[in-house]
This record gives C-alpha cells, structure tokens and sequence, in this order.
C-alpha cells in the first residue's frame, strides 16, 4: 500500500465518474504496506478505495476481486470490486491494472484483546465456509514455489546461522508438503494475509466490533490451517517474546471452532503450519529489505520479528488445546 505509482485527480475523477462512484472531491496516497499503490479516493456519493496492482498481472487478478465479490454478496465484511456498466471489476489507471473498492467503517487494532481475537475467528471460518462455492482456482502465489525461489536470492545477503535456518526450514517444509497428511488438509480459497492492520473494528473501547477486512491480494488455494496459523502468529503474539499468548489463541479457535471445527490432521499439522506462516513472512520482509522496490512512502519492515517467531515455533511446538 506504499505509493509506487502516481495518480493524477483527473485520472482518478474520470474513473469514478466512469464506474457511476460520484464526482471526485479529494484523492489521497495511503503510506501503509509494501506491494500495491493505494489511495483513498471521497467521492460525493461515498469513500472508496483505489489499488494499482505493481505485481499481479491482468490474468491473475481475476481471482482476487472474484473472491472479494463473493464473500461481500455472502454477507462477510469485505471491500466489493466496483463494476463498470459491462460488469467487468478490473480497471486501468495510470497505464496499471486497478480497482475500486468501498472503503470500510472502523479502526486497527493493532494490540488485540481476547474478544478481538474471538471475532476474527469467527470471521475466519466464515471466511473459509463461504468459500465451497467459489469457482476460480489459483496458486497461493506466496507458497512453497515462491520460498524455493526466494532462498537463492536470500542467502547471500544472511549470516551463517539465519542460513543455516533457512535451508534447514525449506527443507523441512519440502518434506511436509509432500506427505500424505499435508495432502489431507482441507483447502480452499484463503486469505493468507490477515493481520492485525488488514481488519477493521468500531465501537466503544473494549465493545468493538469487527467491522472490516480487506487486502485479499496474498489470497490463494491453500489449507485453511495455514490461513489459521497466519492468524495466530500476528494476533496471539505475546508482546515480550516471539511465544503464542495462550488464553488468545484459545479464544480464537474456540471462536472459530463454532463455525468450523478442525480435523484431527489439522490439529496435529498446526505446529507445522505455524512454521511455514512464519517462513512466509520471514521470507517477504527480508525480500523487502535486501532487495527493495522504489516508492513513495515506502517503509519496510524488519525481517527480525519473523525470523525470532519461526525459532521460537521450531523449539516450542505450539498445540491446538484438546476437545
């Protein structure tokens, strides 16, 4: 969400007008994230969102406002592709593929309580419910591919002992994906991204509730364990260590569970599947620092925090409590 590419007023007025979202009253870049420009776009007929996709390609992002528009028309809080009078969701702006999205209600919160974390649960499985029917398949683009392609890239820049890490990972990871328990978890569409600063809730302090969860560009065909272990790895973080805070991790699946308990292999995958959330973004962040784009507002952030979290599910197996 750094601001890679400029958007003049007049580009962005011409296409709010186009897709019937109102005349243009102010245009805003949005300093937050790393891999797409955005903009708050206030229009006279409401807010909006403008994305320029820097990465994704026209034949990729098909599925990601498809599975936006699905899960907003089945009732989730998620942003919904704006459509032109052909019904197409993807549009071009400054010579980029972009989208137009509704701009949700509410705020971050970015140190989650145990009825913050309850409700993301919640929301998860909802999520992961309403997506049988989805239609489009695509790759998590983020997977084991991309972390296979990536180490090459990275170890030069490591010492010996994140090195040593890395491949020691990768290949524990290879190994995992190949079994026929990891074949057995269930998938679907996911998420794959859903941080504390990709939800949004309103309300008074303490009551909040969750109004909002959008970015779904990491979106892919993955387990739904792993789009859990996302979740867990951010929201149930203790503030003083890389270990899980244990009465929020509780709180999140019991929430969850209401919707949609997990399997018997999810459960005993989910040591592993804290692993390679935390090998996903270990592996983006120092992609971000050692070899960054240029961008306005760009600021990426330290590769450390998921690196101290991946040694810390290594030596510290975290269980699903049982029942």
């Amino acid at each position: 969400m750094a601001v890679f590419t400029e958007v003049s007023a007049d580009e962005a007025a011409v296409l709010t007008l186009r897709l019937g979202a109102g005349e243009l009253v102010s245009l805003t870049g949005i300093a937050a994230g790393i891999e797409n420009t955005n903009y708050f776009v206030s229009t006279r007929s409401g807010d909006w969102v403008l994305t320029l996709f820097e990465r994704l390609t026209a034949a990729e992002l098909p599925f990601y406002l498809g599975l936006m528009q699905h899960l907003a028309q089945r009732g989730l809080p998620v942003p919904e592709p704006r459509a032109d009078a052909h019904g197409r969701l993807l549009h071009r702006v400054a010579g980029k593929p972009a989208a137009l999205v509704n701009r949700l209600p509410g705020q971050h919160q970015l140190a989650p309580d145990l009825h913050h974390c309850a409700q993301l649960g919640s929301l998860l499985a909802r999520l992961h419910l309403a997506v049988a029917d989805f239609p489009l398949l695509q790759a998590n683009l983020r997977g084991l591919a991309w972390w296979q392609s990536m180490a090459p890239q990275l170890l030069p820049c490591l010492t010996p002992p994140q090195q040593r890490l890395l491949r020691d990972e990768l290949d524990f990871q290879q190994q995992l994906a190949a079994s026929a328990a990891h074949t057995a978890l269930p998938c679907g569409a996911v998420h794959a991204d859903l941080f504390c600063d990709n939800v949004l809730f309103d309300g008074l302090p303490g009551h909040e509730k969750l109004t909002g969860c959008f970015d779904f560009y990491f979106a892919g065909i993955d387990s739904f364990a792993y789009d859990l272990a996302v979740c867990l790895n951010d929201w149930c973080l203790n503030a003083d260590s890389a270990s899980l805070d244990e009465a929020r991790a509780q709180a999140m699946l019991r929430a969850y569970s209401l919707h949609r308990p997990l399997t018997a292999i999810e459960s005993r995958l989910m040591p592993a599947m804290l692993r390679a959330a935390a090998l996903r973004f270990w592996l983006s962040r120092l992609g971000d620092w050692f070899l960054p784009r240029s961008a306005t507002l760009l600021s990426p952030k330290d590769p450390v925090h998921f690196e101290h979290i991946l040694r810390a599910r290594i030596n510290l197996p975290w269980h699903p409590p049982a029942g």
